[in-house]
């Protein structure tokens, strides 16, 4: 990805989104551009107008702490979309050199140590898994299999949410709530983006879904960055029906830039008897499965 490219249409996307109301300027009924103008930004920033220009034409390169603290605070930038600008100036500096994956298949071979299964299995009373940042499943819990059984038969998914998300009729179902789905997908890909932005396979992603999915691509535009956490979420299951579920998503120190997710639902809710009933149906699925390989071995 071109990172000029990159840091002018993040900080230009930025700056569209403050009015001058929020910072105290006055707005006026003469202004030809949405948010901020590039000069109200240099003043917020104390810097002057031609060098915060310099820097939204993508010139980050040598571009000091101080200074992208200063352009954080006046952009209002949240603490995802601090740490992208961080990512963004250490890729124009070439300080993240070290950290490039040396080959285009590094993350895709990742394999679970085998207590980390261990791990994922004991979890019964929710889904579980691993993901990478382009949101392909590493692996999981025999609960999220069941619960993402849509994911599992999607052809050419490759295991991976963000297809799923956009290019399987399957998940407009499944998400009650595809739109924000859709969103927190993209902002998590994109923080990705800034994150490792050499990585072959994350460009080959982008490059499809954009090129399959005009929702992907307009999101990809928007140039949003988030953290991805805690919250809760609602789905429906072909096989249990509406389910709300409160996830936690944990880095894995172990394994940078893997994240391990857990959903959990609310003792004593329909929620959790659906989860019950999941785990019921899936074991007796596994059961249904290993009778018929017997039969046939």
């Amino acid at each position: 990805m071109d990172n000029r490219e990159e840091v002018r249409e993040f900080l230009t996307s930025r700056r569209a989104k403050i009015t001058p109301d929020q910072v105290g300027l006055p707005g006026g009924s003469r202004r030809r551009v949405p948010g901020l103008r590039r000069s109200e930004v240099a003043t917020l920033a104390d810097m002057s107008v031609e060098y915060y220009s310099k820097l939204e034409r993508g010139d980050l390169a040598g571009v000091s702490p101080g200074v992208l603290e200063a352009l954080a605070r006046a952009l209002r930038l949240d603490d995802a979309e601090r740490a992208h600008l961080v990512n963004l100036a250490q890729t124009a500096d070439g300080s993240d050199a070290l950290t490039r994956p040396r080959r285009r298949t590094a993350t895709r071979q990742w394999t679970p140590h085998r207590s980390l299964q261990w791990t994922l299995d004991a979890i019964t009373a929710g889904p579980a898994f691993v993901r990478n940042g382009r949101m392909d499943i590493l692996a999981a819990n025999p609960l999220f299999r069941a619960f993402y059984t849509d994911l599992y038969a999607t052809p050419g998914n490759q295991q991976n949410l963000a297809r799923f998300t956009f290019l399987a009729p399957a998940a407009r179902r499944f998400y009650p709530d595809w739109d924000s789905f859709a969103d927190i997908t993209v902002a998590i890909v994109r923080t990705e983006a800034g994150r490792n932005p050499h990585d072959k396979d994350l460009h080959d992603l982008v490059g499809e879904l954009s090129t399959r999915s005009d929702e992907f691509r307009t999101r990809w535009g928007a140039h949003n960055v988030r953290h991805h956490s805690t919250g809760t979420k609602h789905f429906h299951h072909t096989i249990v029906g509406d389910l709300s579920l409160a996830f936690e998503g944990l880095d894995m120190a172990s394994a940078p830039g893997l994240n391990l997710t857990i959903y959990t639902a609310e003792p004593g809710s329909p929620s959790e008897e659906g989860l019950r009933l999941l785990a019921t149906w899936a074991a007796t699925q596994e059961a249904t499965s290993g009778t018929e390989r017997s039969a046939t071995s």
